[in-house]
């Protein structure tokens, strides 16, 4: 991480202490959101309408579920494409007793539809539907700032990724720098009572 980034994270509340040093390409994009928008047109692409809360005016939301993992694709009805996907991956790094409960978000929009809460929207759909979302090893400024903002309506906290398990290290991580900088220190995000969470190791002691 980047040493004035590094100084910012002491700065800023406690759990703003991991790594930001990722902005994904979006080479490409447009062209794969084009082929997805033709599969769901034609129907090789098995997919169902999935209705948020949330007002997202003008667009339409579809939910395909293949293999434990969820995909959302948005489509802009007036423009006739997609605005972009979220993906809800499974984590390969953890075992049997873990995989049901959490899931990994990945979203990719076209510019011209970030920042609209989009990312927001389906993420808080996969939370009230009781699934945890634990993020990747690194997060692009935008995605971290999203984490944050979510962090003020559900559980945050942070999660260590160790022998196919996830530990329990707290709200904040205080301890030697060295492990908010490790690419198994993971946040995650939940709704309702952490203390739901006994599948996490650790959690008793917290």
């Amino acid at each position: 991480m980047p040493e004035a980034l590094r100084r910012l994270g002491r700065c800023l509340a406690p759990w703003t202490f991991l790594r930001i040093d990722v902005d994904r390409p979006l080479d490409g994009l447009a062209r794969e959101l084009q082929g997805l928008h033709g599969r769901l047109a034609d129907g090789t692409l098995q997919a169902t309408s999935l209705l948020l809360p949330g007002p997202l005016p003008g667009l339409r939301l579809w939910h395909r579920q293949a293999d434990g993992e969820h995909y959302v694709y948005v489509e802009d009805m007036a423009a006739g494409c997609l605005a972009g996907t979220t993906v809800l991956n499974r984590l390969v790094e953890v075992g049997r007793a873990v995989d049901p409960h959490v899931r990994s978000p990945h979203s990719r929009y076209l510019p011209a539809y970030q920042r609209r809460g989009i990312a927001t929207a389906v993420y808080a759909w996969a939370l009230d539907s009781g699934i945890c979302l634990v993020s990747g090893a690194r997060q692009s400024p935008g995605a971290y700032a999203l984490w944050q903002a979510l962090g003020r309506r559900y559980g945050l906290g942070y999660v260590q990724l160790s022998a196919r398990r996830l530990r329990w290290l707290g709200t904040a991580v205080v301890v030697a720098p060295a492990l908010a900088d490790g690419l198994d220190t993971r946040l995650m995000l939940w709704s309702g009572a952490r203390e739901r969470l006994r599948w996490l190791d650790g959690l008793a002691r917290a």
